[in-house]
């Protein structure tokens, strides 16, 4: 599923690209991919004349500022979008296409067809379902240290469930989360009560930085992943551990350990991230 960084490089390539369009009109070719409205066709007929003012993303979200809507869509696991003049060849797993006045076309091609899209008047999509609940955005000014601190600290959780959870921190999948530990030096049992201060702003400052370098490098393409003009993110020879089972740390030169937690697999250094205090009880 595309992370934060991957969705942040879609938004940027989709707001040089098709900012300022006009809708002629749209085509939805898989009814499901429409949440709200529920009937396809008052999705449709709601965007003929919109003009795309604005894009901007809110966790892993892609949010289309228009007229008089906004348009709420979510790529989930394989959601891709593209430009394309009005007479190319449709690829198959197009499920959506938005005609513009001036002969090109803006398609949502999805192979899994989870993707969702939801239109909202202006403001509304912000206390509605999907994006009400969403947490602190890391790479927002709202990302302070204390707010994190306020949001993490004390939690009897461990830290990486806690980290995926969107209704604390929006954007965080399994690649980033490991990634982040890993640069703060925690390990991904450790129960998020137990993490001092100083363990607190590490993790503050690795989730930044990893995010930033991220989307520096157009976001990881692990799988399918590709930006709006069909580019890969780069990001993947940065990995310090996700993806490296068995290979050294780039750090110590340990081997990297995958395991399972939470039903997601979890890559960590045995020697960077040694277990915390209460696991050790435990052991």
């Amino acid at each position: 599923m595309p992370e934060l960084p991957e969705v942040e490089t879609v938004t940027r390539t989709l707001r040089q690209l098709v900012v300022g369009k006009t809708i002629e009109r749209v085509s939805v070719r898989l009814p499901r991919i429409i949440q709200k409205p529920e009937e396809p066709e008052q999705f449709a007929d709601a965007l003929r004349g919109q003009t795309i003012e604005a894009i901007e993303r809110r966790g892993k979200f892609i949010r289309f500022l228009m007229s008089e809507l906004v348009l709420v869509s979510h790529l989930r696991m394989e959601g891709r979008y593209g430009v394309y003049a009005a007479d190319e060849p449709i690829e198959l797993h197009t499920h959506v296409v938005f005609h513009f006045a001036d002969g090109t076309e803006l398609r949502y091609r999805d192979v899994r067809q989870f993707g969702t899209m939801h239109l909202f008047l202006p403001g509304q999509e912000l206390v509605s379902p999907p994006l009400r609940k969403l947490g602190l955005e890391p790479l927002g000014g709202e990302f302070t240290l204390e707010a994190f601190k306020r949001t993490i600290g004390e939690r009897p959780t461990k830290i990486k469930p806690l980290l995926l959870n969107q209704e604390y921190v929006a954007g965080l999948g399994n690649i980033y989360v490991d990634e982040a530990l890993h640069g703060a030096g925690l390990h991904p049992e450790r129960q998020a009560s137990s993490l001092t201060a100083a363990d607190l702003a590490r993790l503050h400052e690795s989730i930044v930085t990893t995010l930033q370098s991220a989307v520096d490098a157009g976001g990881s393409s692990i799988k399918s992943y590709v930006n709006g003009q069909g580019e890969m993110g780069m990001f993947q020879q940065q990995l310090n551990v996700y993806g490296r089972k068995a290979e050294p740390c780039h750090t110590c030169g340990e081997p990297v350990v995958k395991t399972v937690l939470a039903g997601r697999g979890t890559h960590f250094c045995p020697r960077c991230q040694p277990p915390g205090p209460r696991q050790r009880k435990q052991d």
